[in-house]
C-alpha cells in the first residue's frame, strides 16, 4: 500500500529510479496537440517546442534543450536568469509548468507511444 504522508511521498520522488522518474517528466499538450493525438500529456524530450505557463517566464515559448531525470527538470531555450556576477544561467522548469506545442519526431517509437489507447 502506498503511503499518505507527504514526506514519504516526497522521499518516493526523489529516491526513485530513473525509469520510474522518467514517468514524471510528462507535461500537458496543447489543444491543437490534444485533438490530433487523442490524449492530455506526453513525456517531454529535446527537441520539443514548450511554452511556459507558471512562473517570471510564464508566456516564453522556446525548445527543450536538455531533460534532467535526476533533478525532474527541463531548461528551455530564452529562459534564463542573471546571477549576482552578471553571467546568465538557465533556469531549470519543471515539466508540468509548461504546455507542449510541438512535438520532436525523432523516431518511429515516440509516434507509436502517442498513437496508443
Amino acid at each position: 500500500m502506498v503511503t499518505n504522508q507527504p514526506r514519504k511521498q516526497r522521499k518516493l520522488l526523489y529516491s526513485a529510479p530513473l525509469h520510474v522518474k522518467q514517468k514524471y517528466m510528462g507535461a500537458p499538450l496543447s489543444k491543437e496537440l490534444r485533438e490530433k493525438y487523442g490524449r492530455r500529456t506526453a513525456r517531454v524530450i529535446v527537441g520539443d517546442t514548450v511554452k511556459v505557463m507558471r512562473g517570471d517566464h510564464a508566456g516564453t515559448t522556446g525548445k527543450v534543450e536538455a531533460v534532467s531525470l535526476k533533478h525532474g527538470t527541463i531548461v528551455v531555450e530564452g529562459v534564463s536568469v542573471s546571477k549576482a556576477d552578471g553571467t546568465e544561467v538557465p533556469r531549470p522548469i519543471y515539466p508540468s509548468n509548461v504546455m507542449i506545442t510541438s512535438l520532436e519526431m525523432k523516431d518511429e517509437l515516440r509516434s507509436k507511444i502517442l498513437s496508443r489507447k
